[in-house]
Protein backbone atom coordinates (compact mmCIF):
# COMPACT_ATOMS: atom_id res chain seq x y z
CA UNK A 1 0.00 0.00 0.00
CA UNK A 2 3.09 1.80 1.12
CA UNK A 3 4.16 1.67 -2.46
CA UNK A 4 1.50 2.51 -4.48
CA UNK A 5 1.33 6.21 -2.58
CA UNK A 6 5.51 6.85 -3.32
CA UNK A 7 4.95 6.30 -7.16
CA UNK A 8 1.73 7.81 -7.18
CA UNK A 9 3.63 10.63 -5.20
CA UNK A 10 6.57 10.28 -7.98
CA UNK A 11 4.31 10.13 -10.65
CA UNK A 12 2.71 13.75 -9.68
CA UNK A 13 6.25 15.07 -9.00
CA UNK A 14 7.50 14.33 -12.76
CA UNK A 15 3.84 15.20 -13.85
CA UNK A 16 4.21 18.85 -12.01
CA UNK A 17 8.01 19.28 -13.25
CA UNK A 18 7.86 18.69 -16.85
CA UNK A 19 4.24 20.88 -16.97
CA UNK A 20 5.84 24.03 -15.30
CA UNK A 21 9.59 23.75 -16.06
CA UNK A 22 10.02 21.89 -19.16
CA UNK A 23 7.17 23.44 -20.65
CA UNK A 24 8.31 27.22 -19.68
CA UNK A 25 11.54 26.86 -20.72
CA UNK A 26 11.80 23.91 -23.13
CA UNK A 27 8.96 23.43 -24.94
CA UNK A 28 6.80 24.82 -27.34
CA UNK A 29 4.28 27.97 -26.76
CA UNK A 30 2.16 29.78 -29.19
CA UNK A 31 4.99 32.63 -29.31
CA UNK A 32 8.14 30.48 -30.64
CA UNK A 33 8.13 27.10 -32.26
CA UNK A 34 10.97 25.86 -30.45
CA UNK A 35 13.19 26.35 -27.25
CA UNK A 36 16.26 24.00 -26.60
CA UNK A 37 18.17 23.67 -23.45
CA UNK A 38 21.15 23.77 -22.60
CA UNK A 39 23.45 25.04 -25.84
CA UNK A 40 25.36 21.54 -27.03
CA UNK A 41 22.69 21.24 -29.87
CA UNK A 42 24.05 24.39 -31.31
CA UNK A 43 27.60 22.78 -31.49
CA UNK A 44 26.20 20.05 -33.34
CA UNK A 45 24.48 21.56 -36.06
CA UNK A 46 25.64 21.22 -39.10
CA UNK A 47 24.48 24.54 -41.35
CA UNK A 48 23.76 27.65 -40.11
CA UNK A 49 25.54 29.58 -42.93
CA UNK A 50 21.24 30.77 -44.08
CA UNK A 51 20.29 31.67 -40.59
CA UNK A 52 20.53 34.54 -38.38
CA UNK A 53 22.18 34.24 -35.06
CA UNK A 54 20.91 36.51 -32.27
CA UNK A 55 22.82 36.50 -29.34
CA UNK A 56 23.22 37.82 -25.65
CA UNK A 57 26.71 39.57 -25.61
CA UNK A 58 27.13 39.38 -21.65
CA UNK A 59 25.84 36.22 -21.59
CA UNK A 60 26.44 33.80 -24.46
CA UNK A 61 29.70 35.48 -25.73
CA UNK A 62 32.18 36.72 -22.71
CA UNK A 63 33.59 33.82 -20.57
CA UNK A 64 33.14 36.17 -17.43
CA UNK A 65 29.78 36.73 -15.64
CA UNK A 66 30.77 39.80 -13.64
CA UNK A 67 30.76 43.21 -15.66
CA UNK A 68 32.53 45.37 -12.86
CA UNK A 69 36.35 45.34 -14.92
CA UNK A 70 34.91 46.87 -17.83
CA UNK A 71 33.58 49.40 -15.75
CA UNK A 72 36.42 49.52 -13.79
CA UNK A 73 38.67 50.57 -17.10
CA UNK A 74 35.99 52.89 -18.14
CA UNK A 75 36.63 54.64 -14.80
CA UNK A 76 40.06 54.60 -14.57
CA UNK A 77 40.67 55.50 -18.19
CA UNK A 78 38.32 58.68 -18.61
CA UNK A 79 37.37 59.67 -14.91
CA UNK A 80 40.62 58.82 -13.03
CA UNK A 81 42.18 57.11 -9.88
CA UNK A 82 39.82 58.74 -7.46
CA UNK A 83 36.50 58.14 -9.73
CA UNK A 84 38.20 54.66 -10.30
CA UNK A 85 38.55 54.04 -6.35
CA UNK A 86 35.23 55.38 -5.82
CA UNK A 87 33.56 52.64 -8.08
CA UNK A 88 35.87 49.63 -6.38
CA UNK A 89 34.71 50.83 -2.40
CA UNK A 90 30.97 50.76 -3.68
CA UNK A 91 30.78 47.91 -5.80
CA UNK A 92 30.54 45.22 -2.49
CA UNK A 93 27.26 47.49 -1.98
CA UNK A 94 26.66 47.32 -6.22
CA UNK A 95 26.98 43.62 -6.03
CA UNK A 96 24.21 43.05 -3.32
CA UNK A 97 21.06 44.83 -6.09
CA UNK A 98 19.54 43.46 -8.57
CA UNK A 99 21.05 43.40 -12.06
CA UNK A 100 19.45 46.26 -13.59
CA UNK A 101 20.02 48.07 -10.62
CA UNK A 102 23.57 47.18 -10.45
CA UNK A 103 24.00 47.95 -14.29
CA UNK A 104 22.86 51.29 -13.96
CA UNK A 105 24.74 52.19 -10.55
CA UNK A 106 27.93 51.30 -12.34
CA UNK A 107 26.94 53.19 -15.33
CA UNK A 108 26.43 56.51 -13.52
CA UNK A 109 29.62 56.07 -11.69
CA UNK A 110 31.90 55.22 -14.31
CA UNK A 111 30.20 58.06 -17.43
CA UNK A 112 28.39 60.78 -15.33
CA UNK A 113 30.97 63.90 -16.46
CA UNK A 114 32.65 62.22 -18.92
CA UNK A 115 33.22 64.39 -22.47
CA UNK A 116 31.70 62.29 -25.31
CA UNK A 117 34.37 63.65 -27.96
CA UNK A 118 37.04 62.23 -25.18
CA UNK A 119 35.63 59.18 -24.69
CA UNK A 120 38.01 57.05 -26.88
CA UNK A 121 38.07 53.73 -24.10
CA UNK A 122 34.91 52.13 -26.37
CA UNK A 123 37.22 52.47 -29.30
CA UNK A 124 41.08 51.79 -27.90
CA UNK A 125 41.30 50.39 -24.78
CA UNK A 126 37.67 48.11 -24.39
CA UNK A 127 38.23 45.68 -27.29
CA UNK A 128 41.62 44.28 -25.76
CA UNK A 129 39.42 43.11 -22.77
CA UNK A 130 36.33 42.03 -24.20
CA UNK A 131 38.62 39.98 -26.81
CA UNK A 132 40.48 38.40 -24.08
CA UNK A 133 36.65 37.32 -22.49
CA UNK A 134 35.93 35.64 -25.54
CA UNK A 135 34.60 31.68 -25.25
CA UNK A 136 36.67 30.23 -28.20
CA UNK A 137 33.88 27.57 -28.23
CA UNK A 138 30.49 30.44 -29.34
CA UNK A 139 32.55 32.15 -31.25
CA UNK A 140 33.14 29.35 -33.41
CA UNK A 141 29.48 28.79 -33.67
CA UNK A 142 29.01 32.17 -34.52
CA UNK A 143 31.17 31.93 -37.13
CA UNK A 144 29.11 29.93 -38.84
CA UNK A 145 25.99 31.84 -39.08
CA UNK A 146 25.08 33.49 -42.09
CA UNK A 147 24.01 37.00 -40.16
CA UNK A 148 25.06 37.80 -36.69
CA UNK A 149 23.18 40.32 -34.35
CA UNK A 150 24.60 40.74 -30.77
CA UNK A 151 22.60 42.02 -28.30
CA UNK A 152 23.95 43.78 -25.28
CA UNK A 153 22.83 45.59 -21.87
CA UNK A 154 25.85 47.74 -22.17
CA UNK A 155 26.29 51.04 -23.13
CA UNK A 156 26.62 51.10 -27.09
CA UNK A 157 29.79 52.85 -26.79
CA UNK A 158 31.91 50.48 -24.93
CA UNK A 159 30.84 47.63 -27.58
CA UNK A 160 30.26 48.75 -30.72
CA UNK A 161 33.47 49.10 -32.18
CA UNK A 162 34.58 45.85 -30.08
CA UNK A 163 31.48 43.61 -32.18
CA UNK A 164 31.51 45.14 -35.33
CA UNK A 165 35.32 46.09 -36.18
CA UNK A 166 37.23 43.24 -34.11
CA UNK A 167 34.55 40.04 -34.37
CA UNK A 168 33.12 41.37 -37.70
CA UNK A 169 29.30 41.30 -36.39
CA UNK A 170 27.36 43.08 -38.65
CA UNK A 171 24.30 44.28 -36.25
CA UNK A 172 24.94 45.59 -32.74
CA UNK A 173 22.18 46.66 -30.55
CA UNK A 174 23.54 48.11 -27.41
CA UNK A 175 21.70 51.05 -25.12
CA UNK A 176 22.14 54.42 -26.01
CA UNK A 177 23.33 56.72 -23.18
CA UNK A 178 21.85 60.58 -22.05
CA UNK A 179 23.90 64.02 -22.62
CA UNK A 180 23.53 67.05 -22.28
CA UNK A 181 26.16 69.50 -23.96
CA UNK A 182 28.09 67.16 -25.02
CA UNK A 183 29.18 65.28 -21.65
CA UNK A 184 27.26 62.33 -20.20
CA UNK A 185 24.80 61.95 -17.52
CA UNK A 186 25.90 58.25 -16.83
CA UNK A 187 21.80 57.85 -17.46
CA UNK A 188 20.84 54.62 -20.23
CA UNK A 189 18.51 54.88 -22.19
CA UNK A 190 14.84 53.07 -21.61
CA UNK A 191 15.09 48.90 -22.14
CA UNK A 192 11.77 49.93 -24.39
CA UNK A 193 13.84 51.85 -27.17
CA UNK A 194 16.30 49.41 -27.35
CA UNK A 195 13.45 46.72 -27.86
CA UNK A 196 12.44 49.03 -30.32
CA UNK A 197 15.16 49.47 -32.04
CA UNK A 198 15.77 45.13 -31.54
CA UNK A 199 12.32 44.64 -33.29
CA UNK A 200 13.37 46.71 -36.41
CA UNK A 201 16.56 44.63 -36.90
CA UNK A 202 14.54 41.71 -36.34
CA UNK A 203 11.93 42.87 -39.34
CA UNK A 204 14.44 43.07 -41.59
CA UNK A 205 16.16 39.66 -40.71
CA UNK A 206 12.58 38.46 -41.46
CA UNK A 207 12.44 39.13 -44.97
CA UNK A 208 15.27 37.35 -45.47
CA UNK A 209 15.47 32.94 -45.65
CA UNK A 210 16.79 31.26 -43.25
CA UNK A 211 15.52 30.74 -39.32
CA UNK A 212 16.21 33.38 -36.52
CA UNK A 213 17.95 31.69 -33.78
CA UNK A 214 17.99 33.05 -30.06
CA UNK A 215 21.47 32.51 -28.08
CA UNK A 216 21.08 33.62 -24.41
CA UNK A 217 21.81 33.44 -20.91
CA UNK A 218 19.83 30.46 -18.87
CA UNK A 219 19.74 33.20 -15.69
CA UNK A 220 19.13 35.84 -17.98
CA UNK A 221 14.68 36.21 -17.55
CA UNK A 222 14.92 39.51 -19.74
CA UNK A 223 16.48 38.45 -22.64
CA UNK A 224 14.05 34.76 -22.61
CA UNK A 225 11.24 37.13 -22.81
CA UNK A 226 12.94 39.11 -25.69
CA UNK A 227 14.26 36.58 -27.70
CA UNK A 228 11.32 34.21 -27.40
CA UNK A 229 8.94 36.91 -28.90
CA UNK A 230 10.74 36.46 -32.36
CA UNK A 231 13.21 33.35 -32.58
CA UNK A 232 11.86 29.82 -33.83
CA UNK A 233 14.95 28.70 -31.78
CA UNK A 234 16.47 29.11 -28.49
CA UNK A 235 19.92 28.00 -27.16
CA UNK A 236 20.25 28.49 -23.24
CA UNK A 237 24.02 29.01 -21.91
CA UNK A 238 24.07 28.09 -18.71
CA UNK A 239 27.51 28.83 -16.39
CA UNK A 240 28.73 25.09 -15.99
CA UNK A 241 29.07 25.66 -19.80
CA UNK A 242 31.24 28.90 -19.73
CA UNK A 243 33.37 27.29 -17.14
CA UNK A 244 34.19 24.72 -19.83
CA UNK A 245 35.16 27.09 -22.79
CA UNK A 246 38.40 27.95 -23.55
CA UNK A 247 40.02 31.30 -24.34
CA UNK A 248 39.76 32.22 -28.36
CA UNK A 249 43.55 32.08 -29.08
CA UNK A 250 44.94 35.38 -30.59
CA UNK A 251 45.69 33.57 -33.70
CA UNK A 252 42.02 33.36 -34.28
CA UNK A 253 41.00 36.77 -34.07
CA UNK A 254 38.97 37.83 -36.77
CA UNK A 255 41.10 41.27 -36.71
CA UNK A 256 44.59 40.86 -35.28
CA UNK A 257 45.24 43.35 -32.03
CA UNK A 258 47.85 45.64 -32.99
CA UNK A 259 47.11 49.08 -31.18
CA UNK A 260 45.35 49.41 -27.71
CA UNK A 261 45.88 52.49 -25.57
CA UNK A 262 45.22 52.90 -21.77
CA UNK A 263 47.40 52.69 -18.69
CA UNK A 264 46.22 49.55 -17.25
CA UNK A 265 48.29 46.16 -18.37
CA UNK A 266 45.98 43.57 -16.05
CA UNK A 267 42.18 42.75 -16.30
CA UNK A 268 41.06 45.02 -12.96
CA UNK A 269 38.86 42.06 -11.03
CA UNK A 270 37.54 43.08 -7.45
CA UNK A 271 41.00 41.31 -6.21
CA UNK A 272 43.39 42.37 -9.31
CA UNK A 273 42.12 46.46 -8.15
CA UNK A 274 42.47 45.82 -4.63
CA UNK A 275 46.11 44.56 -5.24
CA UNK A 276 46.43 47.61 -7.15
CA UNK A 277 45.06 50.25 -4.65
CA UNK A 278 47.32 48.31 -2.41
CA UNK A 279 50.41 48.48 -3.80
CA UNK A 280 49.94 52.64 -5.14
CA UNK A 281 51.67 53.63 -2.13
CA UNK A 282 54.29 51.60 -2.50
CA UNK A 283 54.85 51.56 -5.87
CA UNK A 284 55.00 55.69 -5.64
CA UNK A 285 58.11 55.43 -3.23
CA UNK A 286 59.74 52.47 -5.37
CA UNK A 287 59.40 54.91 -8.48
CA UNK A 288 60.93 57.94 -6.82
CA UNK A 289 64.10 55.72 -5.53
CA UNK A 290 63.97 54.27 -9.37
CA UNK A 291 64.47 57.25 -10.56
CA UNK A 292 66.50 59.24 -8.22
CA UNK A 293 69.16 56.57 -8.11
CA UNK A 294 69.49 55.09 -11.61
CA UNK A 295 69.49 58.89 -13.09
CA UNK A 296 72.29 59.96 -10.66
CA UNK A 297 74.29 57.00 -9.43
CA UNK A 298 77.34 55.67 -12.18
CA UNK A 299 76.09 52.79 -14.25
CA UNK A 300 78.40 50.69 -12.49
CA UNK A 301 76.11 51.16 -9.06
CA UNK A 302 73.08 51.97 -11.07
CA UNK A 303 72.64 48.84 -12.48
CA UNK A 304 72.98 46.91 -9.67
CA UNK A 305 70.42 48.98 -7.73
CA UNK A 306 67.96 48.80 -10.42
CA UNK A 307 68.08 45.24 -10.73
CA UNK A 308 67.70 45.11 -6.50
CA UNK A 309 64.76 46.92 -6.78
CA UNK A 310 62.80 44.71 -9.02
CA UNK A 311 63.90 46.13 -12.71
CA UNK A 312 65.42 42.78 -14.86
CA UNK A 313 67.47 43.92 -18.09
CA UNK A 314 68.50 41.15 -19.85
CA UNK A 315 71.33 42.15 -22.71
CA UNK A 316 72.51 39.91 -25.48
CA UNK A 317 75.99 41.02 -27.33
CA UNK A 318 77.29 40.19 -30.80
CA UNK A 319 80.63 40.99 -31.55
CA UNK A 320 80.25 44.61 -33.00
CA UNK A 321 82.21 46.15 -36.18
CA UNK A 322 82.71 49.38 -37.49
CA UNK A 323 84.09 50.73 -40.81
CA UNK A 324 84.74 53.94 -39.82
CA UNK A 325 85.94 54.44 -36.57
CA UNK A 326 86.02 58.64 -37.44
CA UNK A 327 82.16 57.96 -36.55
CA UNK A 328 79.78 57.10 -34.09
CA UNK A 329 77.91 53.83 -34.06
CA UNK A 330 74.34 54.09 -35.06
CA UNK A 331 72.17 51.36 -33.05
CA UNK A 332 68.41 51.13 -34.84
CA UNK A 333 65.83 49.29 -32.59
CA UNK A 334 62.21 48.75 -32.26
CA UNK A 335 60.25 50.87 -29.82
CA UNK A 336 58.78 49.42 -26.78
CA UNK A 337 58.76 52.33 -24.50
CA UNK A 338 60.55 55.82 -23.67
CA UNK A 339 63.16 54.34 -22.34
CA UNK A 340 65.08 52.30 -24.98
CA UNK A 341 67.81 54.53 -26.02
CA UNK A 342 68.04 54.66 -21.76
CA UNK A 343 68.04 51.25 -21.79
CA UNK A 344 70.21 50.50 -24.77
CA UNK A 345 73.60 52.86 -22.81
CA UNK A 346 72.79 51.28 -19.74
CA UNK A 347 73.53 48.12 -21.13
CA UNK A 348 76.46 49.12 -23.38
CA UNK A 349 77.40 50.74 -20.06
CA UNK A 350 77.97 54.21 -22.37
CA UNK A 351 76.76 57.51 -21.30
CA UNK A 352 78.05 59.44 -23.95
CA UNK A 353 75.47 57.64 -26.10
CA UNK A 354 72.65 60.05 -27.90
CA UNK A 355 69.11 59.19 -29.17
CA UNK A 356 66.83 61.01 -31.60
CA UNK A 357 63.16 61.16 -31.18
CA UNK A 358 60.37 62.74 -33.49
CA UNK A 359 58.36 63.68 -30.09
CA UNK A 360 59.26 63.86 -26.44
CA UNK A 361 57.93 65.70 -23.75
CA UNK A 362 59.56 68.72 -21.47
CA UNK A 363 59.83 66.57 -18.94
CA UNK A 364 61.46 63.74 -20.31
CA UNK A 365 64.04 65.77 -21.56
CA UNK A 366 64.96 67.30 -18.64
CA UNK A 367 65.27 63.94 -16.62
CA UNK A 368 66.95 61.99 -19.62
CA UNK A 369 70.42 61.32 -18.52
CA UNK A 370 71.60 60.92 -22.36
CA UNK A 371 71.19 63.95 -24.91
CA UNK A 372 68.23 63.84 -27.39
CA UNK A 373 67.78 65.43 -30.16
CA UNK A 374 64.00 66.12 -31.59
CA UNK A 375 63.82 65.13 -35.46
CA UNK A 376 61.54 67.73 -37.97
CA UNK A 377 60.22 65.62 -39.92
CA UNK A 378 62.07 67.55 -42.68
CA UNK A 379 64.13 64.49 -44.70
CA UNK A 380 67.29 66.37 -45.64
CA UNK A 381 67.27 68.49 -42.08
CA UNK A 382 66.75 64.75 -39.84
CA UNK A 383 69.50 63.37 -42.18
CA UNK A 384 72.07 66.04 -41.72
CA UNK A 385 71.42 66.00 -38.10
CA UNK A 386 71.85 62.22 -37.52
CA UNK A 387 74.99 62.49 -39.55
CA UNK A 388 76.23 65.40 -37.40
CA UNK A 389 75.38 63.47 -34.44
CA UNK A 390 77.08 60.77 -35.78
CA UNK A 391 80.20 62.29 -36.28
CA UNK A 392 80.51 63.13 -31.98
CA UNK A 393 79.74 59.77 -30.62
CA UNK A 394 77.08 56.76 -31.11
CA UNK A 395 73.37 57.20 -31.92
CA UNK A 396 69.97 54.96 -31.21
CA UNK A 397 67.31 55.73 -33.81
CA UNK A 398 63.82 53.98 -33.03
CA UNK A 399 62.58 54.17 -37.28
CA UNK A 400 59.09 52.94 -36.24
CA UNK A 401 58.04 56.63 -34.66
CA UNK A 402 56.47 55.34 -32.33
CA UNK A 403 55.85 53.02 -29.88
CA UNK A 404 54.00 49.30 -30.26
CA UNK A 405 52.83 47.38 -26.88
CA UNK A 406 51.88 44.43 -29.35
CA UNK A 407 54.23 41.25 -30.73
CA UNK A 408 54.57 43.50 -34.18
CA UNK A 409 56.59 45.59 -35.64
CA UNK A 410 55.58 48.52 -37.35
CA UNK A 411 57.29 49.96 -40.99
CA UNK A 412 60.99 51.07 -40.71
CA UNK A 413 61.20 54.56 -42.16
CA UNK A 414 64.05 54.60 -44.20
CA UNK A 415 66.12 57.41 -43.18
CA UNK A 416 68.48 55.70 -41.19
CA UNK A 417 69.93 53.38 -43.68
CA UNK A 418 71.68 56.49 -45.30
CA UNK A 419 73.74 58.28 -42.34
CA UNK A 420 76.14 55.29 -41.69
CA UNK A 421 78.04 52.70 -43.32
CA UNK A 422 77.86 50.29 -40.61
CA UNK A 423 73.92 49.55 -38.72
CA UNK A 424 73.15 47.87 -35.76
CA UNK A 425 69.93 46.43 -35.40
CA UNK A 426 69.11 46.03 -31.79
CA UNK A 427 65.99 43.53 -30.82
CA UNK A 428 63.89 44.91 -27.57
CA UNK A 429 60.77 43.61 -25.68
CA UNK A 430 59.67 44.95 -22.59
CA UNK A 431 56.69 43.10 -19.86
CA UNK A 432 54.99 44.89 -17.16
CA UNK A 433 52.74 43.45 -14.57
CA UNK A 434 50.14 46.47 -14.07
CA UNK A 435 50.69 49.29 -15.61
CA UNK A 436 51.87 49.82 -19.27
CA UNK A 437 54.66 52.27 -19.92
CA UNK A 438 52.99 54.08 -22.94
CA UNK A 439 50.18 56.25 -24.11
CA UNK A 440 48.49 57.69 -27.33
CA UNK A 441 46.50 59.62 -26.07
CA UNK A 442 47.24 60.80 -22.15
CA UNK A 443 50.16 62.56 -21.17
CA UNK A 444 53.80 61.68 -22.47
CA UNK A 445 55.56 62.64 -19.60
CA UNK A 446 54.00 60.10 -17.41
CA UNK A 447 55.38 57.51 -19.22
CA UNK A 448 58.45 56.55 -17.98
CA UNK A 449 56.84 56.76 -14.28
CA UNK A 450 53.98 54.46 -15.47
CA UNK A 451 56.34 51.80 -16.47
CA UNK A 452 58.66 52.29 -13.16
CA UNK A 453 55.63 51.81 -11.29
CA UNK A 454 55.40 48.40 -11.93
CA UNK A 455 56.83 46.05 -9.57
CA UNK A 456 58.88 43.67 -11.88
CA UNK A 457 59.30 45.68 -15.05
CA UNK A 458 61.99 43.74 -17.61
CA UNK A 459 63.90 44.66 -20.54
CA UNK A 460 65.81 42.12 -22.78
CA UNK A 461 68.48 43.90 -25.07
CA UNK A 462 69.42 42.01 -28.06
CA UNK A 463 72.32 43.72 -30.27
CA UNK A 464 72.11 41.96 -33.74
CA UNK A 465 74.56 41.75 -36.61
CA UNK A 466 75.97 44.54 -38.44
CA UNK A 467 73.92 45.61 -41.24
CA UNK A 468 75.55 47.78 -44.27
CA UNK A 469 74.07 51.00 -44.95
CA UNK A 470 73.76 52.99 -48.61
CA UNK A 471 76.50 55.99 -48.16
CA UNK A 472 77.84 57.06 -50.63
CA UNK A 473 80.60 55.00 -49.19
CA UNK A 474 78.95 51.85 -49.84
CA UNK A 475 76.68 52.27 -52.74
CA UNK A 476 77.15 53.97 -56.03
CA UNK A 477 74.08 55.39 -56.15
CA UNK A 478 73.00 56.76 -52.93
CA UNK A 479 70.00 58.23 -54.35
CA UNK A 480 68.37 54.69 -55.02
CA UNK A 481 65.20 54.59 -53.56
CA UNK A 482 64.26 51.11 -54.01
CA UNK A 483 67.85 50.25 -51.74
CA UNK A 484 66.80 52.56 -49.25
CA UNK A 485 63.71 50.70 -48.71
CA UNK A 486 65.62 47.19 -49.06
CA UNK A 487 67.69 47.92 -46.11
CA UNK A 488 65.12 49.00 -43.79
CA UNK A 489 62.73 46.15 -44.16
CA UNK A 490 66.03 43.82 -44.29
CA UNK A 491 66.66 45.43 -40.58
CA UNK A 492 62.65 45.47 -39.63
CA UNK A 493 62.79 42.04 -40.56
CA UNK A 494 66.13 40.67 -38.91
CA UNK A 495 64.36 41.89 -35.20
CA UNK A 496 61.38 40.66 -36.30
CA UNK A 497 62.44 37.40 -36.34
CA UNK A 498 64.89 38.03 -33.31
CA UNK A 499 61.71 38.93 -31.31
CA UNK A 500 59.17 36.47 -32.68
CA UNK A 501 57.33 39.56 -33.70
CA UNK A 502 54.98 39.86 -37.43
CA UNK A 503 56.60 42.82 -39.70
CA UNK A 504 53.56 44.99 -40.87
CA UNK A 505 53.39 48.07 -43.15
CA UNK A 506 51.71 50.37 -40.73
CA UNK A 507 52.88 53.48 -39.66
CA UNK A 508 52.81 55.97 -36.89
CA UNK A 509 49.91 57.95 -39.05
CA UNK A 510 47.99 54.52 -38.25
CA UNK A 511 48.23 54.19 -34.81
CA UNK A 512 46.95 57.65 -33.92
CA UNK A 513 43.99 57.65 -36.37
CA UNK A 514 43.27 54.52 -34.69
CA UNK A 515 43.93 55.38 -30.93
CA UNK A 516 43.73 59.14 -31.11
CA UNK A 517 41.50 60.38 -33.87
CA UNK A 518 44.53 62.64 -35.08
CA UNK A 519 48.00 61.76 -36.98
CA UNK A 520 50.30 61.93 -33.90
CA UNK A 521 51.90 64.98 -34.88
CA UNK A 522 51.39 68.32 -32.30
CA UNK A 523 50.97 71.28 -33.90
CA UNK A 524 53.67 74.20 -32.81
CA UNK A 525 51.64 77.03 -31.00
Amino acid sequence: MSGNKISTLQALVFFLYRFFILRRWCHHNPKQKLQKCPSHGLHQAQDLSNHTLIFNVEGALLKSNSLFPYFMVVAFEAGGVIRSLFLFVLYPFISLMSYEMGLKTMVMLSFFGVRKESFRAGKAVLPKYFLEDVGLEMFQVLKRGGKRVGVSDLPQVMIDVFLRDYLEIEVVVGRDMKMVGGYYLGIMEDKKKREFAFDKVVQEERLSSGRLIGITSFNSPSHRSLFSQICQEIYFVRNSDKKSWRTLPRDQYPKPMIFHDGRLAIKPTPLNTLVLFMWAPFAAALAAARLVFGLNLPYSLANPFLAFSGIHLTLTVKDLVSSDRKKGCLFVCNHRTLLDPLYISYALRKKNIKAVTYSLSRLSELLAPIKTVRLTRDRVKDGQAMERLLSQGDLVVCPEGTTCREPYLLRFSPLFSEVSDVIVPVAIDSHVTFFYGTTASGLKAFDPIFFLLNPFPSYTVQLLDPVSGITSSTCPDPDNRKAKFDVANHVQHEIGNALGFECTNLTRRDKYLILAGNNGVVKKK
